[in-house]
């Protein structure tokens, strides 16, 4: 009996690994986020617009707080406007008020930041479902509304507000201009990646480019995007919420399709 006892625990199959709880929690992520992203793809465009708005916000909001938690020595060196300050030159009651805007505390920072990023954010969101598509027009509009908030919310300039938030709105467009066009010439796809040039950008605008691979894998390219289906995307391994996300986007944008 021992002996059978020991046979067996001999041909006995090893135990496998414990499974690692990061990459299970990665996962969890993922999957969390790849649902979230479908639900709200298939809301009003106010809810989507509302939102991203929101969460780029906070997410602006901490950025900022703790930019001017790193720079509050710097803020606390700069003088605040007297009480008498209509009678001072207003050139340097402008460098004053700008000076404060980049270098204030913590709140004034979490403010600035969440403003210009939540304003970024939800026009861009506006654009891409309007026009379907992600590129430099949509993405200049974007920065010229966040530059224009910024200049209001930071009392940044001169007296004229207007005249301030417009320079800056177009100040934050050109720059945005020239760093999609610097951003387009160092991401030229490689010469075998032609065929899956749109795939890409459309995967990229979804947030889904972890998937280019599979759509490599099983030869869905530009080609192929207006004949996707579910099963064609599932035999390629992508995720529920992924087809999800990726059919939905196709079916609301049939413009894009056609002109791909």
């Amino acid at each position: 009996m021992e002996g059978k006892l020991v046979t067996a625990a001999v041909l006995a199959p090893p135990s496998p690994p414990p499974a690692n709880p990061v990459a299970q929690l990665q996962a969890r992520v993922k999957e969390l986020e790849s649902g979230f992203r479908a639900w709200l793809a298939k809301q009003p465009i106010a809810m989507e617009a509302a939102i991203v708005t929101a969460t780029s916000a906070a997410q602006g909001a901490f950025i900022g707080a703790l930019m001017g938690s790193l720079t509050s020595d710097a803020s606390s060196a700069i003088p605040t406007p007297p009480s008498n300050a209509a009678g001072l030159n207003p050139e340097a009651m402008a460098s004053l008020k700008q000076a404060q805007a980049f270098a204030g505390g913590p709140l004034v920072q979490a403010r600035n930041f969440a403003v210009m990023t939540g304003t970024n954010a939800g026009i861009s969101c506006v654009m891409r479902r309007i026009r379907g598509v992600e590129d430099m027009q949509s993405s200049m509009v974007a920065a010229f509304g966040s530059g224009a908030m910024f200049s209001l919310v930071s009392g940044m300039g001169g007296p004229n507000q207007a005249l301030n938030a417009v320079t800056s709105g177009l100040f934050f467009a050109l720059v945005q201009g020239g760093l999609f066009k610097i951003g387009e010439k160092f991401s030229q796809p490689p010469a075998d990646d032609v065929l899956y040039s749109r795939t890409k950008r459309m995967l990229t605008s979804l947030g889904l480019q972890n998937y280019e691979k599979n759509f490599k894998k099983g030869l869905l390219g530009d080609a192929t995007l207006p004949l996707l289906t579910d099963s064609a995307l599932r035999d390629v391994n992508i995720p529920p919420g992924p087809r999800l996300l990726i059919l939905d986007h196709i079916q609301r944008n049939p413009e894009v399709v056609k002109r791909w």
